[in-house]
């Protein structure tokens, strides 16, 4: 994995510790604090499967050597952004368990990102892939709620029909960890989608609620496995409407409001610019409401 490093400061600190011995119910106490501080079950998962191999390698027992070398071993099998994930969420782990020299160890720095360009033919693009696919109903209404809404693919995923008021083309995108649903800031929010979106959402929804096999409104594993080999990935549907709203001349602010930015630090947000649920749609459908209403 190129890139990537693993530092720990005087690793061994100034001698060896005693290993602690860790039980499945210590485990499971562990992640129900994480749950009831709010994480989703999926991330819940996520930790709980990179804790358990971490536990595995060391016997379920937390030492210095044999950590360093379960870390370094994963250093070279991931990317660094999924390294340094699961480099955080062992540490935490350590942290709750009171192990002094985990506070050593350090991640790699953040990989150089740069920002995959989205565009509307990329979206058109993948329509067409997806016109022979059995559940092409379902497919567009998702890439076109996702474009034209800038919501997260794990914010998609989590929807339900009663979060979809058509008539006024809102989505309620719902912090409630005791349902399985949350937002990335914590907070509730609403977002809109546009006239070709709601179309799409009414044909697909008449589909959904008249006795389809389908479990979930837009089930994540299923549309994973489906956009595998796609044009683009569910996640780039976010970055379209980032990527439009600017290249149509719409206000930095107003975006970050309707795509659940954190506006922590962002003055004008937090003190001078108050925007009414009117005044948002109002200026979301000078921006996008045209935008593939001739797709469906």
């Amino acid at each position: 994995m190129q890139g990537a490093r693993f530092e720990l400061a005087n690793p061994y600190g100034t001698g060896p510790s005693s290993p602690i011995e860790v039980s499945e119910t210590e485990l499971k106490n562990y992640l129900s604090l994480r749950e009831v501080a709010g994480l989703s079950k999926s991330w819940i998962k996520r930790i709980k499967g990179w804790l358990i191999e971490y536990l595995n390698y060391t016997g379920w027992k937390v030492e210095q050597t044999k950590t360093l070398e379960f870390l370094k071993a994963k250093k070279e099998e991931y990317m660094v952004e999924t390294y340094r994930k699961m480099l955080f969420q062992v540490r935490k782990f350590l942290d709750y368990l009171n192990v002094e020299w985990a506070k050593k160890i350090k991640a790699p720095p953040e990989p150089e990102y740069r920002p995959k360009r989205v565009t509307r033919e990329d979206i058109l693009k993948t329509l067409e892939y997806f016109k022979k696919h059995p559940y092409f109903i379902q497919i567009r209404a998702l890439i076109l709620l996702g474009a034209s809404s800038g919501l997260r693919a794990e914010e998609l995923y989590q929807l339900e029909p009663e979060d979809i008021d058509l008539e006024n083309r809102i989505i309620y995108v719902r912090h409630e960890p005791e349902k399985g649903k949350t937002t990335k800031t914590g907070k509730s929010r609403i977002a809109f989608f546009n006239e070709g979106a709601k179309q799409a959402l009414i044909e697909y929804l008449g589909f959904f609620n008249n006795g389809c096999n389908l479990r979930y409104l837009f089930g994540r594993t299923h549309l994973e496995r489906a956009f595998k080999n796609a044009p683009i990935k569910v996640k780039d549907l976010r970055k379209f409407f980032s990527q439009e709203w600017d290249r149509r001349g719409g206000a930095t602010s107003i975006k970050k409001i309707l795509m659940g930015h954190s506006l922590r630090g962002d003055v004008d947000l937090n003190h001078y610019n108050a925007q009414s649920e009117e005044d948002l749609k109002r200026i979301y459908d000078k921006i996008f409401d045209k935008i593939f209403n001739d797709t469906t």
